[in-house]
């Protein structure tokens, strides 16, 4: 994933900048970029790495060297950014967020000829903001490059840019992420989280539309392009990866996360699957608020059996080695014995993709004197890669937990029946749910509905991307 903030402002807006791309570091985990304008000092920007240092720790000490009245800053899980380009469309900085599934192909067709040429990084990998740049470089005005790089990719493609004397965004032509605007008095400011603008005084202002591209200055936000009529949100913005405090297409990332845990135990209760447990807990952190939804609709006591202990190790994935991360984990976990000892516990997890890291914590909740452990999933068995964002991606999808569960029950003949295992009601669903908690130690596992999940959030099914659940695009 990743994310970005620019601002444009009557005054000097390097704080603004820096804290609102600080306040999306929970959306990447590599790297993060500044870039400033100024009409004396021209562009100024700074990328650091951020595996094991914190955003505001790298940057403090930059701060002091940049002037500018907008500017724009990055995080990111995939390449530096932003970057500074220089086209016969003018100088600018780009951020962008999304993936690009044929980089290859379109490198080999736009740069095959003599005296052409695209930078590698390391891995040999191309740099997919840089891409975008080339591609948008392939027309005659931003606009139409814009519009030309987003039809072009293979994936999806949300673009901000820093030009000279205004900034332009781009909303992922399908609307996969969110693009908000938000306003003070000295300006305007552009985001994907709106908490992030509101702790610096903006107001929100408007909300881009897939395919919506803007052009902001100082005093006003005019529409370049105006905004498709399809849409595909990722829904995994409010059970996962988007901030409580957030707001996407108007609806709030924690209310949505209570609902779903109440329309989880509202459907349970119906379908008579509803354990007897001492307690209702959720995994740390972002199960839980659907806990929360569950034990309020179950009356169950809701606790925190164990607490992350976070001041020294504040990402579990931090580590590159994956070894390393799951001791990490093992290490965050703090129990609170007199809430596990012979107690019945259930937890919500935001969602269960390749198992890993809740497998040992379930043997970490047993060895700590657990009864029973009982699991449920915040939302349906992910059963595809996304191709769309850097989320749930993988190397093979039988990485992820529920097909290579489908593989070890029936082979490929399991793979034609994708739909029939993600359904809990058939005979395929329940063969899966079972082999699941034999393998991983589990009482009892239940996943959210894609019904209750969508109910939950609470716009027309249509518009939200459910790709990793259904594969439908």
């Amino acid at each position: 994933m990743g994310g970005f903030f620019g601002v444009i402002s009557h005054k000097n807006c390097i704080y603004d900048v820096f804290f609102g791309t600080d306040y999306h570091s929970h959306l990447g985990t590599r790297r993060a970029g500044l870039a400033f304008y100024d009409h004396k000092a021209g562009f100024q920007r700074q990328i650091h790495r951020i595996e094991n240092t914190p955003f505001r720790t790298k940057f403090e000490n930059d701060l002091s060297k940049f002037t500018g009245h907008s500017g724009i800053g990055s995080i990111s899980d995939t390449d530096p950014q932003p970057l500074l380009v220089r086209s016969h469309l003018g100088m600018f900085a780009i951020s962008t967020v999304g993936i690009i599934n044929n980089a290859e192909s379109l490198v080999e067709k736009t740069f095959s000829g003599p005296g052409k040429q695209m930078m590698a990084m390391s891995s040999g990998s191309v740099n997919a903001s840089e891409l975008t740049a080339a591609l948008i470089n392939q027309k005659d005005n931003l606009v139409e490059g814009i519009r030309f790089a987003q039809e072009t990719i293979d994936g999806s493609c949300t673009i901000l840019l820093l030009m000279k004397d205004c900034i332009i965004a781009a909303r992922d032509r399908l609307g996969r992420l969110p693009v908000l605007v938000g306003k003070s008095q000295d300006g305007f400011c552009v985001s994907f989280e709106s908490f992030a603008y509101h702790k610096l005084g903006y107001e929100d202002h408007y909300e881009l539309g897939p395919g919506e591209i803007v052009k902001i200055t100082e005093n006003e936000v005019e529409q370049l392009q105006a905004p498709g009529d399809k849409m595909k949100i990722c829904a995994f913005l409010w059970t996962y990866y988007g901030y409580p405090n957030s707001n996407y297409e108007g609806k709030n990332v924690e209310l949505m996360r209570y609902r779903n845990g109440e329309i989880m135990a509202r459907d349970e209760e119906k379908n008579g699957t509803m354990p007897e447990v001492d307690y209702v807990a959720g995994v740390p952190d972002s199960g839980l608020p659907h806990a929360i939804g569950y034990a309020n609709y179950s009356h169950k006591p809701f606790a925190r059996p164990f607490v992350k202990y976070t001041p020294t190790w504040p990402r579990s994935f931090t580590p590159a080695d994956q070894e390393m991360r799951n001791l990490v984990a093992q290490m965050k976990q703090i129990p609170v014995p007199e809430l596990i000892q012979d107690k019945k516990l259930m937890f919500v997890d935001d969602s269960i993709v390749r198992g890993t890291q809740l497998r040992e914590t379930v043997e970490f909740l047993y060895s700590n004197g657990a009864k029973e452990v009982h699991m449920r999933s915040a939302c349906p068995p992910i059963m595809y890669g996304c191709k769309y964002l850097n989320f749930s991606r993988s190397n093979s999808e039988m990485e992820l937990l529920a097909r290579r569960t489908i593989q070890n029950l029936e082979g490929l003949e399991g793979q034609k029946h994708v739909a029939e295992y993600a359904d809990s009601s058939t005979h395929r669903g329940q063969c899966m749910l079972k082999a699941i908690c034999e393998e991983m130690g589990f009482d009892s596992l239940g996943y959210q509905s894609l019904d209750g999940l969508l109910e939950a959030i609470g716009l027309d099914r249509d518009k939200v991307c459910t790709y990793c659940w259904n594969g439908e695009e």
